[in-house]
């Protein structure tokens, strides 16, 4: 069990020390911040200059021993919780940053902002007792004397809220809005602003180039950290309605074309607002947009392809949509995107051509459908950490250039938690890799800051299963993907491992063996829980997502040896790696990395490899590397297997690794799909097929 230090007099130490001492290190830090007096008058409200920022501010619990990627914090006995799933993103945020001050000292916070319920089955699982509190507002005046005050962000410089993130954990504040800051200097709080944003900023370089000068100095170095600043949420009462919609299932673009609508209804608001859609959210086929044009009485007044300069003056809410190299946005499941278009006034017909394909849903409004609001997620852990918290865009020179500014400045090998601009994935994690640090997918990963401090119990070890004699039949393997990704792992995993169907079929279960330091109970439930037809595969593409190939050659070692003594710790044997970069798929993985891999990770029996149409086994520096064909539907896998089995001749062993997309698909979907299956087939565990591959090939 993890002791207090004695700086803990901060935070359990009375009133006098409590907040005597905070309050004087605060005045130290910042000029004309004396927390505890009066609030100043706005006009006196510190704000702009060189903040001063030479103490440590508040107690702090947080243990990063060495050879550690992320730090434990100390271990919570009792948790005062609060359900913010349906409370506003100004309450959320200054929730999120008030709990990474309080809990890196020791986690008493939790908070429940996951709408699919997971965050309350994680409560309920590490068995912690806790407290519900029904008023959010009731922790701030709970914890008033940990908190130094406030830090106002800039509603017109929306990064100014990650900015205010970073320096509210060197100076114990919580960050919030304007409007919010003024119910805070008043009874029963009395919080005085630390800082005000407001008009420091002409926009998010200035910013984030502010902080890189003077916030980056005081910051821990070990860890970067990247979240959108602000979300768009529903507006209420907003009405949409359906110009066009896919009423059958389009899984191959054949009904790809040039579309016209009419928007002339939707006239007459304060703009017209257009979210495409995906029809059939559990299938992974949503629109593929390529063009857009829209004419106000004949006359043209927008005409674009996403993902160039030209789609901007019209972006609304990309939500989580993602763009393709050919110039074209798509959004699958439950992800959309949402244009808006003003019409000269007066204008009497509107009208909306597309080209685009698959299976898509168009919907119109005359109402701003969503407002702005902080973004809340992982603010607890940036604070507790006292991280930099960026926003930058790989794909945009300036933004791509200051990016790489901050990558330069840590070790090989730093982790950077949480996601990219517009996802855009394959360059934000090419431009990592190229500058050595790992991905952690982590922006809505919750309550890190609790779940780093759960004590429980982590086996060097799997359920141990027989490997069957080699035959001559086509050996499966069904890898379930997505688990470099701390968030999935958290929430959907969750869902899925706890899938009644589960440990019917042999699965495996990619998942990142970094979680063993981010959520030890989480890494804990899953192997106590674990059957013997359930097998845990390093994620992509080992201790952190990354493409290995993209690695400086001085600085892969530094990777491979963190994966080796995490697998190592966890009972893991096998990786999947994914390769690509923003170009292209490089067609291997190159001997170098290989070797890289089988000398620093121990008893490496394979490797999984990218997400492809087809499939093929190979060795690279004698490491059997087998490509996985995507699956995003049942019968995709079916596709793939009849695919393989007409090309095979029955007189030797094939083996074919089929990728299970699961934000789609899950135990449900695979066990009956496993069990229908010919006598020709045998589906295996990870470790089963890399040891009877290595047979076949000896």
């Amino acid at each position: 069990m993890t002791t207090l230090s004695r700086r803990d007099v901060l935070k359990l130490g009375g009133a006098a020390a409590g907040v005597g001492a905070l309050a004087g290190t605060v005045g130290s830090l910042l000029p004309g911040a004396t927390a505890g007096a009066s609030p100043a008058p706005s006009a006196a409200r510190p704000r702009a200059g060189r903040p001063r920022l030479d103490g440590d501010i508040g107690a702090s619990n947080v243990v990063w021993t060495p050879g550690q990627a992320l730090p434990s914090f100390a271990e919570p006995t009792h948790l005062d919780v609060v359900d913010l799933t349906t409370a506003d993103g100004d309450t959320q945020t200054l929730l999120t940053t008030l709990q990474g001050l309080v809990n890196r000292v020791q986690p008493r916070i939790y908070l429940l902002l996951q709408g699919d319920g997971t965050d309350q089955t994680w409560l309920d699982t590490i068995g912690v007792p806790y407290t519900v509190h029904s008023d959010p507002m009731s922790l701030v005046a709970r914890y008033r004397h940990e908190i130094a005050g406030t830090l106002i962000w800039d509603l017109n410089v929306l990064d100014t809220l990650n900015v205010a993130t970073s320096m509210a954990s060197l100076v114990g504040g919580v960050v919030v809005s304007p409007a919010l800051a003024t119910t805070l200097e008043a009874a029963p709080y009395h919080l005085p602003v630390l800082h005000d944003f407001r008009g420091q900023f002409t926009d998010k370089l200035a910013a984030y180039n502010w902080a890189l000068d003077e916030l980056w100095p005081h910051l821990d170095h070990r860890l970067l950290t990247a979240v959108s600043p602000t979300q768009a949420v529903t507006t209420p009462g907003v009405t949409w309605t359906t110009i066009a919609e896919v009423t059958q299932h389009v899984h191959d673009s054949s009904n790809e074309g040039t579309y016209t609508f009419d928007l002339s209804g939707q006239l007459g608001g304060n703009g017209v607002y257009v979210k495409f859609s995906d029809a059939y959210t559990n299938e992974g086929w949503g629109p593929s947009v390529d063009q857009v044009t829209v004419t106000a009485d004949g006359t043209t007044i927008a005409s674009f392809q996403p993902t160039t300069a030209g789609e901007t003056p019209y972006v609304y809410d990309l939500d989580s949509s993602s763009v393709a190299g050919g110039g074209w946005r798509f959004a699958d499941g439950t992800s959309y995107f949402v244009y808006v278009f003003n019409p000269p006034a007066g204008t009497t017909t509107l009208t909306l051509t597309v080209h685009m394909w698959n299976q898509y849903e168009i919907q119109a409004t005359d109402t701003a459908p969503e407002e702005t609001v902080g973004f809340p997620n992982l603010r607890d852990y940036i604070i507790a950490t006292k991280a930099l918290v960026f926003w930058l865009d790989p794909q945009v020179t300036d933004e791509a250039a200051l990016f790489a500014t901050i990558l330069d400045k840590t070790a090989p090998d730093t982790p950077y938690l949480g996601w990219f601009v517009d996802g855009h994935e394959q360059p934000g994690v090419t431009l990592c890799a190229q500058h050595g640090a790992v991905v952690l997918a982590a922006d809505f990963f919750n309550n890190g800051s609790v779940h780093g401090g759960v004590r429980a119990p982590i086996r060097p070890r799997q359920p141990r299963a027989s490997v069957p004699a080699l035959a001559n039949k086509i050996y499966v393997a069904l890898v379930l993907v997505e688990g470099d990704n701390l968030q999935y792992d958290q929430h959907e995993l969750r869902l899925r491992w706890d899938d009644p169907a589960r440990g019917q079929v042999p699965l495996n279960w990619t998942i990142d063996p970094l979680l063993v330091d981010a959520g030890p109970d989480m890494w804990s439930y899953f192997q106590r829980t674990q059957t013997a037809n359930d097998f845990l595969v390093a994620g992509p593409s080992g201790a952190g997502y990354t493409y290995p190939d993209e690695w400086p050659t001085a600085d892969i070692n530094s990777y491979t040896q963190r994966t080796g003594r995490y697998l190592a710790r966890t009972g893991i044997d096998t990786i999947y790696v994914l390769n690509r970069n923003a170009d292209s798929d490089l067609p291997a993985l190159s001997a170098g990395t290989a070797r890289s891999y089988t000398a620093n990770v121990p008893n490496l029996l394979g490797v999984f490899y990218n997400w492809e149409s087809t499939g093929g086994t190979a060795t690279s520096a004698s490491l059997p590397v087998v490509t996985v064909i995507g699956c995003n539907a049942v019968s995709d896998m079916q596709n793939a297997l009849d695919s393989v089995a007409a090309g095979w001749d029955g007189t030797s062993p094939a083996f074919v690794a089929l990728g299970v997309e699961t934000w789609n698909l899950g135990p449900t979907d695979c066990a009956p799909f496993v069990q229908g299956l010919g006598s020709q087939y045998e589906v295996v565990r990870a470790d089963a097929f890399f040891s009877l591959l290595r047979r076949s090939m000896s």
